[in-house]
């Protein structure tokens, strides 16, 4: 029902209709499910906001070792329609690079940056990658975008098939033509530190995320490896 209201353009009545029944779905699967419709809805609604807590929600489940069966690093999935297995590194990266994506659409691209990062720690990623440097780019950080482009270039990371490949390496050889342009090959001067309270909220996003991944958790809880991994990283950044 709410896939067919989303397809006549009835959004916000399809987000209303998910939230007041799910309760008649209680199966995990039927649950994720109606998560995954809703992240579609808030996104093309522009519901941003709602869009990554509940992106958040999802990792969160993950590092609980909520989201896949017990003992399983993989999970099955469906993919244009068909069946695949999943990994949990997979996964992780893949929702964060949709929260990512999701602060770029709010402009941030400070917590966007660190998202992205993060994403990169667990798989690395050439659109992802491409998806950095804009976020550089836009934080006028231009010899750093240059450099995650050129290792984008050099085939320094996973594109996705041939095909694939090659589009997204012509997408970073146009913004590496656009910042060269723009500072005569130069690579740019690197963008001030003036605006003090622009990074003290990127300091408290990333307290926000990184709890949410370090909270005190019991033996008997599932973390999974990978967070086990990113966590220092992470601190780690936020200590830079």
């Amino acid at each position: 029902m709410a896939v067919v209201m989303k397809q006549r353009g009835y959004l916000s009545d399809a987000v209303d209709a998910i939230r007041s029944l799910r309760h008649l779905c209680p199966g995990k699967h039927s649950q994720d499910s109606l998560d995954n419709i809703l992240l579609d809805l808030y996104k093309a609604s522009g519901r941003t906001k709602e869009e990554i807590e509940l992106l958040k929600h999802k990792l969160r489940k993950i590092y609980l070792g909520e989201a896949f069966p017990r003992g399983k690093a993989t999970k099955r999935a469906r993919s244009h329609g068909r069946k695949i297995h999943v990994s949990v590194q997979q996964e992780t990266s893949r929702i964060l690079g949709n929260l990512a994506w999701a602060y770029m659409q709010q402009r941030n691209y400070m917590a966007a940056e660190a998202v992205y990062r993060k994403a990169q720690m667990v798989e690395p990623d050439a659109n992802k990658a491409c998806n950095l440097a804009l976020c550089l780019v836009e934080q006028r950080r231009l010899a750093d975008a240059e450099l995650v482009l050129a290792d984008v270039i050099a085939g320094g990371y996973h594109a996705g098939g041939r095909e694939h490949g090659g589009k997204i390496v012509k997408k970073a050889e146009e913004l590496l033509e656009r910042i060269r342009a723009e500072t005569g090959g130069g690579g740019g001067e690197e963008a001030g530190s003036e605006d003090g309270a622009e990074a003290d909220e990127m300091v408290e996003l990333l307290d926000e995320v990184v709890r949410q991944w370090t909270a005190p958790y019991r033996r008997s809880d599932r973390r999974l490896p990978v967070f086990e991994e990113i966590t220092p990283l992470c601190r780690q950044q936020m200590a830079c």
